[in-house]
C-alpha cells in the first residue's frame, strides 16, 4: 500500500475524553486502551505508515500527558511525531487548526485528519489521490451503514460532491455517513478560526459547501468501525485478533486468542473468539473466556467464565463468576458465584462479595 505522496502528512485527533467508555478511561484516554496487545493508536499509527504517511501531528486534550511517553518520536513506527495540547477543548475544527500550526505542508498540500477512535480498512491512498485528482478543499471518508438512522447521513451528486450534512432521522435519505477520516488542502485548514471552538462537522463543511467549494465524498463499504462505547471497542479488539481486519501493529499471528508475553493461559481453559490477554494476566484450569480483551495483570479464576467483556488492569474475576458483556475495571474483585451481565460497568477498585447475585446496572 502506498499513497501518492510518500511525505504526507497527517493529523491525529486525540482529545476526546471518552465518556462513553468510562471506567476504562479515566485513567487511560480511549485512544491508549489495550486494543488487540498495543495502545489502539498504535493500529492507526502503522496503518498510517503504511500508506507512505510520514509525520503526524497529534491533536491532544484530555490527558495530553499520557501521550508522548507512550509513542515518543513516532521512530518506532518509522514516523515523525509531534504533539500539540488544547488548553481548553476547541471541537474537531478548533482542534484542526491548533495542530495545523505544526505542520510542514504548503498551502495547496493534502493533510490527512484522523480520528483517533476509529478502525477503518479503506484505502487512504486512493482517497488522497482522489482529492489531488479532483482538486477538492475537502474529501471525506463516508461508509455505508445498514442502519444509518442512528448517524447523520452525508449525501452526494452523481459526481460525488458532498450536498448537505443531515442530523439524525427516522427516514435517512441515504446509508452514507461521515466515517471520520478527511483529507483536506492545507490552506482550508488554515481558515478556520484559530483558538475559537469550531466543529467541523456543523460550521466547516457546510460552510465550504454553501459557497460552493468542492467538498468530495469518498464512499466504500470496507471494514469501519467507531470504538466509542464497551461493546464496539471489544468488538474491535475482538476483530483484529481474529484477522477480519489487518493491522501490521498486532505483536503476534491472527487467530483465536492473542496472548502477550509474561501472561499465563492454562493448557485446560478454554481461550477463543479473538480474545486478547495483557501481560501479566492469568486465565486458570477450567476458565472460560472468548472474545474479551484481558488487561495486565488480571486474573481469571477456575471455572469462571467471561464473555464479550473487559476486565481492567489487576482485576480479579473469581472462581464459578459469570461475566457477560460487561467491563470489569482496574483493580476491581468480582466474588464467586456472581453473575454480571447486560453492560454491567464494575468501578475501578469494587469488590463484590461472594455470592450467587446477577447484576444487571452498574456497581
Amino acid at each position: 500500500m502506498e499513497s501518492s505522496l510518500p511525505g504526507l502528512e497527517a493529523i491525529l485527533l486525540v482529545g476526546g475524553q471518552g465518556t462513553r467508555l468510562r471506567p476504562l478511561t479515566l485513567g487511560t484516554p480511549k485512544p491508549l486502551l489495550p486494543t488487540a496487545g498495543v495502545p489502539f493508536l498504535a493500529h492507526q499509527l502503522a496503518r498510517a505508515h503504511s500508506f507512505g504517511v510520514r509525520r503526524i501531528v497529534f491533536a491532544t486534550s484530555y490527558k495530553a500527558a499520557m501521550f508522548e511517553p507512550a509513542f515518543g518520536d513516532g521512530s518506532a513506527f518509522g514516523l515523525s511525531l509531534e504533539y500539540m495540547t488544547e488548553e481548553t477543548p476547541l471541537g474537531t475544527g478548533g482542534a484542526i487548526r491548533n495542530a495545523a500550526e505544526a505542520l510542514t505542508a504548503a498551502p495547496s498540500d493534502p493533510v490527512l485528519v484522523l480520528n483517533g477512535d476509529i478502525l477503518s480498512g479503506h484505502d487512504i491512498g486512493d482517497q488522497v489521490r482522489t482529492h489531488i485528482a479532483r482538486g477538492a478543499a475537502v474529501t471525506l471518508h463516508l461508509t455505508e451503514v445498514d442502519d444509518p438512522t442512528r448517524f447523520g447521513c452525508v449525501p452526494t451528486d452523481g459526481d460525488g460532491r458532498v450536498t448537505a450534512f443531515l442530523e439524525k432521522t427516522p427516514n435517512p435519505v441515504t446509508n452514507r455517513i461521515n466515517a471520520g477520516c478527511y483529507v483536506f488542502t492545507r490552506s482550508v485548514i488554515d481558515r478556520i478560526p484559530r483558538g475559537e471552538v469550531v466543529s467541523v462537522e456543523r460550521e466547516t463543511f457546510p460552510g465550504l459547501i454553501e459557497s460552493g467549494e468542492l467538498v468530495l465524498g469518498y464512499a466504500d463499504r470496507t471494514y469501519w468501525l467507531d470504538v466509542g462505547t464497551p461493546s464496539a471497542f471489544v468488538r474491535g479488539s475482538r476483530d483484529l485478533v481474529l484477522g477480519r481486519l489487518a493491522s501490521p501493529a498486532l505483536p503476534g499471528p491472527a487467530g483465536e486468542y492473542l496472548a502477550l508475553d509474561g501472561s499465563d493461559v492454562s493448557p485446560e481453559a478454554k481461550v477463543n473468539g479473538g480474545s486478547a490477554v495483557g501481560a501479566g494476566a492469568v486465565v486458570e484450569a477450567g476458565a472460560v473466556v472468548s472474545g474479551s480483551v484481558l488487561s495486565d495483570g488480571c486474573v481469571v479464576c477456575s471455572e469462571a467464565t467471561v464473555v464479550d467483556s473487559v476486565i481492567g488492569r489487576g482485576a480479579r474475576v473469581c472462581s464459578g463468576t459469570v461475566v457477560r458483556d460487561a467491563v470489569i475495571g482496574d483493580g476491581a474483585v468480582v466474588g464467586p458465584g456472581n453473575e454480571l451481565q447486560a453492560g454491567v460497568r464494575v468501578w475501578p477498585g469494587v469488590e463484590l462479595p461472594e455470592r450467587a447475585v446477577r447484576y444487571s446496572s452498574d456497581l
